[in-house]
């Protein structure tokens, strides 16, 4: 399993007229968490890009627990249980700064070849980067 996390202030622009952050701003946060993890792990999105695969959200689901607000820091957390074969899910959760769960889901990943567009099965050398961090 590999497990990432990662925090930053709610800014201004993530909330409503309450100060509340808006629904759609946890996938934006779900992207964050999992493109640093990415980074983190040595294999970051564009270099995975620069090898000719691409990494299309195939599906993502949210479930909201807690309204995170203006002035809180929050958490996101990125985790792979299992290595890919063709798609990788990764299940995500957002915390407030008193660790209370804010909201959790998960975005399936699929890889396809930049070129063609057609899927191919995760890249070997990726599969070795998780292999070495799990």
């Amino acid at each position: 399993m590999i497990y990432f996390e990662t925090s930053f202030p709610v800014r201004y622009y993530e909330t409503d007229q309450m100060g509340i952050v808006h629904h759609s701003n946890y996938i934006r946060y779900f992207e964050c968490s999992r493109t640093a993890m990415l980074k983190e792990i040595g294999y970051p999105v564009d270099q995975i890009e620069a090898d000719g695969v691409v990494m299309p959200v195939v599906s993502v689901s949210c479930r909201y627990k807690h309204s995170a607000r203006l002035g809180d820091t929050v958490k996101c957390v990125s985790i792979i249980e299992k290595l890919p074969l063709a798609k990788m899910t990764i299940v995500q959760k957002v915390y407030n700064q008193d660790d209370v769960l804010c909201a959790d889901g998960s975005v399936i990943i699929g890889f396809l070849d930049k070129a063609t567009g057609r899927p191919v099965p995760c890249p070997q050398k990726f599969l070795e980067i998780l292999q070495a961090n799990i």
